[in-house]
C-alpha cells in the first residue's frame, strides 16, 4: 500500500493560537490532535500498517479515533502531530499520559511514524519539541519510555533523544491481542537540561 501523504495545495494550515502556545522547529510543528483530524489521521494510519506492526496499533476506526480525541482532552493525557512546516502533514504522533503530579511529576511517551515521512529527520524533530514542552512547560520530572525489545528503530529514537534503559519488564502491555514484552527506558529533566546545556557550548579550537 502506498504510503499516505498529504499535498501542499491540500494542506490544511495549523491552527494560529496552538502554533504560537507548541514548541515548533524550522522543519516540523507540534499541534494538539482534534476530531478536525480524522480522515488525515486515519488515512495516514492505514497507509503506515507495515510500519506500525507489530509495534503498535493505532486507532483505525472512526469510533476508535474518537475516543483517542476525547481521552487526549482530560488533564493527565495529550496527543501532539508533529506536522511538517511546509505542507502542514502530520509526520508523527506522539502521546504524553498517565501524568501523574504530586510527587511524581511523571508521564509515559509514546509515539508512531506517518510512513511517507519514515527516516528522514521528522519524528526526531517532533521528540525534541515534545521532551521540551514536556520539561518546560507541563513540569514533568520524568518521562517513561516502553518499547519491544525488537523494534530498533523506536529504541533508536529514544536513545538519540537521550532515553537510558532502567529496566526490562516481561509480558507488560497487551498489544495486538498479545502479552509483550517491553523494555523501559526513562529520561529526567535534571538528565534532559545537562544534555541541553553540554551540546550548546562551543567547541574548542
Amino acid at each position: 500500500m502506498r504510503p499516505w501523504r498529504r499535498s501542499a495545495t491540500t494542506a490544511r494550515s495549523a491552527d494560529r493560537s496552538q502554533a504560537e502556545e507548541l514548541p515548533s522547529s524550522d522543519r516540523v510543528i507540534l499541534r494538539n490532535l482534534s476530531y478536525a483530524d480524522q480522515e488525515e489521521f486515519l488515512a495516514m494510519v492505514h497507509a503506515s500498517r507495515d510500519l506500525h506492526r507489530p509495534w503498535a496499533y493505532p486507532p483505525h476506526r472512526p469510533d476508535q479515533f474518537n475516543e483517542l480525541v476525547a481521552r487526549c482532552t482530560h488533564d493527565d493525557s495529550l496527543c501532539l502531530l508533529a506536522c511538517e512546516r511546509a505542507t502542514g502533514s502530520i509526520a508523527g504522533v506522539f502521546t504524553v499520559s498517565q501524568i501523574v503530579r504530586g510527587a511524581f511529576q511523571s508521564a509515559f511517551l509514546g509515539y508512531y511514524a506517518n510512513a511517507a515521512f519514515a527516516g528522514q529527520g521528522y519524528m526526531r524533530a517532533g521528540i525534541e519539541l515534545v521532551l521540551d514542552l514536556s520539561f518546560g512547560a507541563l513540569r514533568l520530572h520524568r518521562l517513561e519510555a516502553n518499547i519491544q525489545p525488537a523494534n530498533a528503530a523506536s529504541i533508536a529514537l529514544a536513545r538519540a533523544a537521550g532515553f537510558r534503559l532502567e529496566g526490562y519488564s516481561p509480558r507488560y502491555l497487551l498489544i495486538g491481542g498479545q502479552w509483550r514484552d517491553h523494555e523501559r527506558y526513562a529520561l529526567t529533566a535534571d538528565e534532559r537540561a545537562r544534555a541541553t546545556a553540554a551540546s550548546e557550548q562551543p567547541e574548542l579550537s
